[in-house]
């Protein structure tokens, strides 16, 4: 029977400070989005992930895989922001099955106008504390942790 390896004090202050700002962080570019835009955080994520996809377009599996949520959860996104005109779905050409999630030109408006204003809190919510070296740290520990998360 293994024993349970539990957290020193240095493990331990950075788990709930870890824990804390993952609490927090959603939260915090949620209210920003939606006080600016009108628009929640995980709308901006979708709009964000398509515009970046060749075409501006993805196939919904891929596109719930990137976004981090259900494809039940973003079917009802998508939904929404279809009736907004921001988006549009779209036979799959090489699976028909399958449909894809495309951007369009509204929904990149959309997008090109929220973007100053999240890149703003990012800002202000992470990197205006940070040095260069802390940000290059920050960039090599969560690279190492998200393999870990990878399903």
């Amino acid at each position: 029977m293994s024993t349970t390896r539990w957290l020193d004090d240095d493990e331990m202050g950075a788990w709930l400070n870890l824990a804390q700002i993952l609490m927090a962080m959603p939260a915090a570019l949620d209210r920003q989005l939606r006080e600016d835009t009108g628009i929640p955080h995980a709308y901006y994520q979708i709009l964000a992930t398509l515009s970046a996809a060749d075409n501006r377009c993805l196939r919904m599996t891929e596109l719930a895989r990137a976004v981090g949520t259900t494809p039940s959860r973003l079917s009802h996104a998508v939904a929404s922001l279809q009736q907004r005109g921001w988006l549009e779905r779209r036979a799959c050409p090489s699976d028909k099955r399958g449909q894809l999630a495309c951007l369009t030109d509204a929904g990149m408006a959309v997008l090109e106008a929220a973007a100053p204003g999240h890149v703003a809190e990012v800002r202000r919510l992470i990197f205006d504390h940070l040095t260069p070296e802390d940000v290059a740290r920050l960039r090599a520990v969560t690279a190492k942790l998200l393999p870990a998360l990878q399903p």
